[in-house]
Formats: structure tokens, sequence, C-alpha cells
């Protein structure tokens, strides 16, 4: 059973004057322990990442960068065929930008996580995840990479000396493998489903598959998106239900190295 567990959301996911979700960040960051922040490229501005530094900072939530493809319009959730190269200077070039702003908050940038589409493409191709691995060790070694349990990323990652964070995700289905199945529309949850499959997962280390079976699940972090709808309402009733039993919430806790 965990005693701590890191909460995480991805935040700022808007541009200019359009929302993503229900548009309930400043709601949403007291509540969750790190923050993947949009970098521009599927989503958020400068403005945004701006307004989402602040707000972290405030509440004291662990800064991750949020780097996507260049795909405004489909959200980052369209895959896109670009070389590794132009991919990984895309991610550097959003990990940069993000990083200034912490710097401009007197803040630093903890964790990276890939978006929506990309984070699939890295966990599932060995020389994109070795790539990325890469990049993140010559530009900030110190920096956690969140991800599957069950995905190249992290195994290249731990192989390659890189700290991880391995996700669960409290509103997305697993299949019998432990991946998660790949949707672009959520309908609306139960809030109170949702908070007794994560404190199963955490008190039990198992999670329900689509087919019924019972499957193990490795995780350091739980992550409910904020675009999903009645994200508020699922991150508070998971928040209460994982305090009522004593577990802690904590950024980047039981990350391996």
């Amino acid at each position: 059973m965990k005693k701590t567990i890191d909460l995480n959301s991805d935040m700022g996911e808007g541009f200019g004057p359009w929302q993503i979700g229900d548009g309930v960040d400043a709601e949403i960051m007291p509540l969750i322990s790190s923050a993947n922040i949009a970098t521009g490229f599927h989503a958020g501005d400068p403005n945004i990442m701006q307004r989402m530094v602040e707000l972290a900072v405030k509440h004291g939530v662990g800064i991750g960068a949020h780097p996507g493809f260049r795909d405004l319009v489909g959200f980052g959730r369209r895959h896109i065929k670009a070389n590794s190269d132009e991919l990984i200077n895309d991610f550097v070039y959003q990990m940069g930008a993000l990083r200034e702003f912490t710097r401009l908050n007197n803040a630093s940038l903890r964790h990276v996580k890939p978006h929506g589409a990309l984070y699939m493409h890295v966990a599932q191709d060995e020389a994109m995840s070795r790539a990325l691995v890469t990049a993140i060790q010559r530009t900030d070694p110190s920096l956690y990479l969140y991800c599957m349990a069950q995905s190249h990323t992290h195994r290249v990652a731990e192989e390659m000396g890189l700290r991880v964070v391995r996700e669960f995700y409290a509103d997305r289905d697993y299949n019998s493998s432990g991946s998660i199945v790949f949707t672009r529309r959520v309908g609306l949850l139960d809030p109170h489903a949702v908070a007794a499959k994560v404190l199963r997962a955490c008190q039990d280390g198992t999670v329900q598959a689509v087919d019924g079976e019972s499957i193990s699940i490795e995780f350091d972090s739980v992550c409910i998106h904020s675009d999903t709808p009645g994200a508020l309402a699922l991150i508070q009733t998971t928040r209460n239900a994982l305090l009522s039993q004593g577990i802690a919430l904590k950024a980047h806790v039981s990350a391996t190295v």
C-alpha cells in the first residue's frame, strides 16, 4: 500500500481566448502536486504559460513541461510524420520555453511529460525514446521523465540513468497488457468510481482492465487530465479519498534512478 503519491494534471491547455475542457485550471492547481504545462505546440501560449507557472509557484506545485506535436488544430492527438531530429528539436524548443518562464518566476523546471500522440509515439518507438532521453540528459539531467511503466520510454530511461515517474491514468481505461486504451473523446465519468479506482491501485496495486481481468499496475503518480469533462470534481473527489485513507500527496514520489 502506498503512503504517498503524486497527483498530476495537464494544465494550461488553451490558446489565447480559447479554453480546452472546463477552464478550471485555477481551481485544479491547489489540489494537485505536479502540473504538466502545455508549451505552445498542441496548446498554450506565452501568457498562459506565465499564468500557469505563477499559479504553480503560489501553490507549491511541481512544474513540468508538456511538449506535444506541432498540432494546434488537432490538440496534439494526431500523429505527425516527421524525422526524429525534427521532433527532438521541437521537444527541446518547447521545454526551453517553459524553463524560461520558471526562471522568470524564481522557480525551476522539475519534470517533462510528452503530450498525447507524441507520448504514445515515444512509448512505442525505442529509437525515439533514446533520442528523447539523450536530449533531456544533455539539457538538464536532473529532470524527471513521466511515462508509462509498460513502454520503451520507461525501459530506455532506466537503462540510461534518467529519473522516471511512472504514471497511472485515473480517467483512462487499461487493456490486459497494462497499456492505456487510447481515445480521442472521454465522456463524463463518475467521480466516486474514479476515486475508488485510484484507491484500489494505491492500496492493492491492481486495476480492472476493459475485459474485466484484474491486472497488476506499477506507478508513482496518478494523472487526471484537466480536459476530461468534470475534471475538477474528479480531482477533488480523488484527492479527498486519498487523504481520507492516510495517503499523502507529494511531487515525484518513489521515482527510480
